[in-house]
């Protein structure tokens, strides 16, 4: 799979990592999607590099899950930089 296959994953397993991982994060739904093809591409090239996984077709299971665990992972990471502060009346 090619770098459209995993930007269109990306943004699929973005908004599906929203889902998973609900709360205040900070960011609109393009700053989602965005984190999800980040986490996508970083979860395909991680499980690639280290696992030596086969992530060559946008159907396969390993495919997915990677991608959707790169988006959760890259959004935990952006919630805890970038998350809404707690204001006085919180």
């Amino acid at each position: 799979m090619g770098f459209i296959g995993w930007l269109v994953l990306g943004l699929i397993a973005g908004a599906l990592a929203k889902l998973i991982l609900p709360g205040k994060q900070g960011g609109g739904f393009f700053a989602t999607l965005i984190l999800g093809v980040v986490g996508a591409l970083l979860g395909g090239w991680l499980g690639s590099l280290l696992f030596n996984l086969d992530i060559s077709s946008i159907w396969s299971p390993v495919s997915w899950l990677l991608a959707i665990g790169g988006s959760i992972i890259v959004l935990l990471i952006w919630g805890l930089i970038f998350g809404r502060k707690k204001s006085a009346r919180d």
